[in-house]
């Protein structure tokens, strides 16, 4: 599809009278051009209907040094997609040196036992292939995108076994990526959207490494050592999950996890945190900020990936603020008051309990007013449910548009890795309408009252602030020091958008 994609049906220039006409059998090769240009793409959106309505082919297995492999054969284009998920997140990052695991990951294409940043950003771009990745709270990953073609297949997969295996994190480049990191932090210090994120977050987690976040300081104090040793303790093939889609066979798949894994340190390091704990009372800060608008963030920890009233969640959840413009909140809040332009609330799911939140944006001098019809919102919502016809309007919605949530392989590789990564059953995918249509009222009333609790909720807001707010700056309210800068990638679909910024992790 993305080969289609990038194809523009433009009409044809107009000939001078002086021309030349085609001749006849050049005429009849671009009339075949077109309708097999047209015969493939109904074929391409015929593959990815199909999918959506029959059993997704994921094969599994485990490698010989005890990674997890997810495999879906897919021979429409010539193309591999591989994304390699590690056991090595941002929750392990010691205190005092937030920001590791991004760094390290950060650092991995920088340089290898035999390429420099240089050699190994021409040799990816010399066979045209992609490279990516990123960190949450609970993995760290890197994605390829290649040809399958033998000889690009083969430099690409082993150019990717090098950055993962064998980095040497060269001293020269640490020091510039650190200075790179703590000049975005230092930039988005002052911004409304960090403050309220990063006060958030700590106030949702206080004793919790999902409530911590990279700093100057955090970033300063890590050093080589600490990237070579957390590479160590957390890149072990057991800690590993390969994930793939694309034109090739189970045998090849086979031998690309092998060798992607086979070179991995140890990874010996911790695979648990503590727990989190739950909210006792409810917290309301105000924090004064020059914005002419609030911003708004309320919510607590509320579920597990794989808990049984996710899907119960999901689709209330789309009734209340998941279903943009049909969604209640965005009806009380936008609709009827005109108090904000966006209004949403989501469930972020994660290996230990992630965040129910609602957000907005607000005009200062509106803030208590749309607190209130939020709050309103959510007690109505909390204390009833959705209706019988918003849950069916939210069921057909969510069903009418699952194809799209697999309509390429990039999807369904983030599909592929989150089943993996999460332990989720293989037929997630092929139950996920089923699962979307067995939700009934009663379940979607009983989740969230097991989830959501409203005595217990947080409420950050900043801008609009009290006589006893904190003043906006460098190391926000005083109750979450340094929670000014960055965010982090939020993994996972179904859920949340994620959270993630310049220089974060």
């Amino acid at each position: 599809m993305k080969v289609l994609e990038s194809i523009s049906f433009l009409p044809a220039p107009r000939l001078p009278r002086s021309a030349h006409r085609p001749s006849p059998v050049l005429s009849l090769l671009r009339r075949r051009l077109a309708d097999w240009l047209l015969l493939s793409s109904m074929l391409f959106t015929m593959l990815y209907g199909a999918l959506a309505q029959a059993a997704l082919p994921i094969e599994h297995w485990t490698t010989a040094g005890g990674a997890r492999v997810y495999f879906v054969r897919a021979d429409a284009i010539p193309m591999l997609d591989v994304n390699i998920d590690l056991d090595a997140g941002a929750r392990f990052d010691p205190r005092g040196r937030e920001g590791l695991a991004s760094l390290t990951q950060a650092m991995l294409s920088r340089g290898t036992d035999t390429l420099d940043e240089a050699a190994i950003a021409e040799a990816f771009a010399r066979i045209g292939a992609q490279r990516g990745g990123g960190v949450g709270d609970d993995r760290t990953s890197l994605s390829l995108r290649t040809l399958t073609s033998e000889a690009e297949l083969r430099q690409a997969v082993s150019l990717l076994t090098a950055i993962i295996a064998r980095p040497s994190f060269p001293a020269n480049v640490l020091a510039r990526e650190k200075e790179r990191v703590t000049q975005a932090i230092r930039e988005s210090e002052s911004k409304p959207e960090t403050i309220v994120q990063r006060t958030f977050g700590r106030l949702l987690y206080p004793q919790h490494p999902y409530g911590d976040y990279n700093t100057v300081e955090s970033i300063n104090a890590i050093s080589r050592d600490d990237l070579v040793a957390f590479h160590k303790s957390f890149y072990g093939a057991r800690r590993a999950v390969v994930s793939m889609i694309g034109a090739i066979t189970r045998q090849q798949a086979e031998a690309i996890a092998e060798q992607l894994t086979a070179g991995l340190p140890p990874g010996d390091g911790p695979t648990s945190v503590a727990p989190v704990e739950r909210l006792t009372r409810g917290i309301e800060q105000r924090i004064d900020h020059p914005a002419t608008q609030s911003h708004i963030l309320i919510g607590q920890p509320a579920i597990a990936r794989g808990d049984a009233d996710f899907f119960p969640l999901f689709v209330g959840n789309y009734v209340l603020g998941g279903g943009g413009f049909v969604s209640r909140l965005y009806n009380e809040v936008r609709e009827k008051r005109g108090l904000a332009y966006s209004v949403y609330s989501y469930f972020a799911p994660q290996l230990q309990p992630g965040p129910f939140t609602v957000g907005l944006q607000t005009q200062k001098e509106q803030t208590d007013v749309a607190l209130g019809v939020v709050r309103e919102t959510l007690t109505t919502f909390l204390r009833n449910g959705p209706t019988a016809a918003e849950l069916r309007a939210a069921k057909d919605n969510l069903i009418g548009g699952f194809p799209l949530r697999i309509d390429s392989n990039r999807k369904i590789l983030d599909h592929l890795s989150l089943i993996g990564f999460y332990r989720l059953p293989l037929d997630y995918l092929d139950r996920w309408t089923e699962r979307v249509e067995a939700v009934t009222l009663e379940q979607v009333r009983a989740a969230f009252a097991r989830h959501v609790q409203l005595d217990t909720m947080v409420t950050v807001v900043v801008g609009a602030g009290t006589p006893g707010s904190a003043p906006a700056g460098a190391g926000g309210a005083p109750a979450a020091p340094g929670a000014a800068a960055g965010g982090r990638v939020q993994a996972g679909t179904d859920a949340a958008p994620s959270r993630s910024s310049a220089g974060a992790r």
